[in-house]
């Protein structure tokens, strides 16, 4: 009887022991498939992209900054066999690539329409070197502005641009046309080698405003008529406003709104103050005396 109690405990042992390791293996595999669905809920979450035409857009513009850069050198170095592969390898970019996100639509027409003028240029049957510098450096920028957004290398010419202005300002207030219309000359100049960066990366509207400004003061410059002052002056003000804008440089305050800057005085005029201190009191101690002389004779 106890040999029979003992294999019946036995048996009762080892069906618990097999059931116990049965809901541990499927315990196990639950907890693996948890976390299999975790790891692929992490990696789609942090490694693979919720955008890949943005993923992609980003990839192709620094790919396409990266060739840009390197045309320029060739046609600085004047290597146009290699300058020209080049142009073709950023023209297989430019296809292939997503700019969905980076920029407009008239961002990505700007960027094609400098990548066909480098080709065409680089074509053309006449060598024309500063043709072909012309068109590197406005496509380096272009590309530059795509992979860089919010500080563009085109930023830089902010100081030229500004230069021009005021130069345009002192012939205004001269009533020197000729200057002044020089002037506008080499501004128009320096924004034609930036615009189609500045379409890349600034709103339409921005764009579309200094555009205006350029062609009204182009007008005033070929004017048969002869332009008043204060219309050159009301010009160039505008401009500068534009540029501002354009630029994304904020407008000077009033100088009476600022705080004003505390003097500062030499030896000079720490002695000029000692000594104006010093007659004030003796003036007060003159007319001390005098009042307490007269209270005596009273």
């Amino acid at each position: 009887m106890p040999r029979r109690r003992i294999f019946i405990w036995s048996g009762m042992m080892l069906c618990w022991l097999l059931a116990g390791i049965g809901g541990w293996s499927l315990q196990a595999e639950a907890a693996a498939a948890h976390s299999g669905s975790v790891s692929k809920v992490y990696i789609d979450a942090a490694g693979a992209p919720s955008d890949p035409a943005a993923l992609t857009a980003r990839s192709g513009a620094k790919r396409l900054e990266a060739a840009a850069e390197a045309l320029y050198g060739y046609v600085l170095e004047g290597d146009v066999l290699k300058a020209r592969k080049e142009a073709e390898e950023i023209s297989q970019i430019f296809i292939a690539s997503s700019f969905e996100g980076l920029t407009s639509v008239e961002g990505v027409n700007a960027l094609s329409s400098v990548i066909l003028d480098m080709k065409s240029e680089l074509a053309a049957a006449q060598p024309a070197p500063q043709r072909w510098e012309a068109a590197a450096a406005k496509l380096r920028l272009a590309a530059n502005s795509l992979n860089h957004p919010r500080q563009p290398m085109w930023l830089q010419y902010y100081k030229l641009v500004r230069e021009d202005l005021n130069d345009m300002e002192q012939s205004a207030a001269a009533s020197d046309l000729k200057s002044w219309t020089a002037a506008l000359a080499r501004l128009q100049s320096r924004y034609a080698n930036i615009r189609p960066a500045v379409i890349i990366s600034r709103p339409a509207e921005t764009v579309k405003e200094f555009d205006s400004w350029i062609s009204y003061a182009g007008g005033a410059a070929s004017s048969e008529q002869p332009v008043e002052r204060t219309r050159l002056l009301e010009i160039v003000s505008y401009g500068q406003d534009a540029a501002r804008v354009m630029f994304g440089k904020e407008r000077n305050e009033p100088a009476l709104s600022l705080p004003l800057a505390p003097q500062q005085y030499g030896g000079w005029g720490l002695l000029a103050g000692a000594f104006i201190l010093t007659v004030l009191v003796y003036a007060a101690y003159r007319k001390y005396r005098g009042q307490k002389r007269d209270m005596k004779t009273v």
